[in-house]
């Protein structure tokens, strides 16, 4: 299949801003403002606001899809765009909260401490996996090459939605655990 212009112009950002998140998101990690004599607050109101933010980015992702079943285009698009600006919305918030806060550590034991550890790991892994293709769908949208848009997306949207649903899990999970 021949990639379009389009297609073209957007795979050099697509590898470059699949290779930068997680590099920065990485590195921002790790790095904790008062270190650097900054007095900031921990933003310790940010997680289930994040968290509330993937449960919404998981009903979007549903809604976007049943719309296009039902010959929406216009919605879907709508749709799935809101759903990139709350991964976002996410990341920012994510990435703000761990660089005011110390992580939390789980403190549950058993069989609920390796649950929690497969639903994380595998959470991040496909969290990091879901950016290319995320964009690459997207593009294929706009170049309007809906058929090899649909195929990709047969794969991005159980991802995503794993991704998006985990992430709430995972905050359920941990919230206990918190300190305020």
């Amino acid at each position: 299949m021949e990639t379009t212009s389009l297609e073209k112009k957007y795979n050099k950002y697509i590898i470059a801003v699949s290779i930068i998140i997680p590099v920065v998101v990485a590195i921002l990690f790790g790095i904790k403002l008062k270190d650097f004599g900054y007095d900031v607050e921990p933003l310790s109101f940010l997680p289930p606001i994040y968290a509330s933010i993937n449960a919404m980015t998981a009903v979007v992702l549903i809604v976007a899809v049943i719309a296009i079943k039902n010959g929406k285009r216009k919605l879907h698009e709508r749709l799935m765009t809101l759903a990139i600006a709350f991964s976002v919305l996410f990341l920012m918030m994510y990435v703000a909260y761990h660089m005011t806060a110390d992580s939390t550590k789980y403190g549950g034991e058993g069989t609920m401490r390796l649950i929690y550890f497969i639903i994380l790991i595998s959470h991040i892994l496909l969290s990091i996996a879901i950016i290319p293709l995320v964009l690459i769908t997207y593009v294929r949208a706009l170049s309007q090459r809906f058929d090899q848009h649909r195929k990709i997306a047969r794969i991005t949207f159980p991802l995503w939605l794993y991704v998006a649903i985990t992430g709430v899990v995972v905050y359920l999970m941990i919230s206990p655990y918190y300190v305020n």
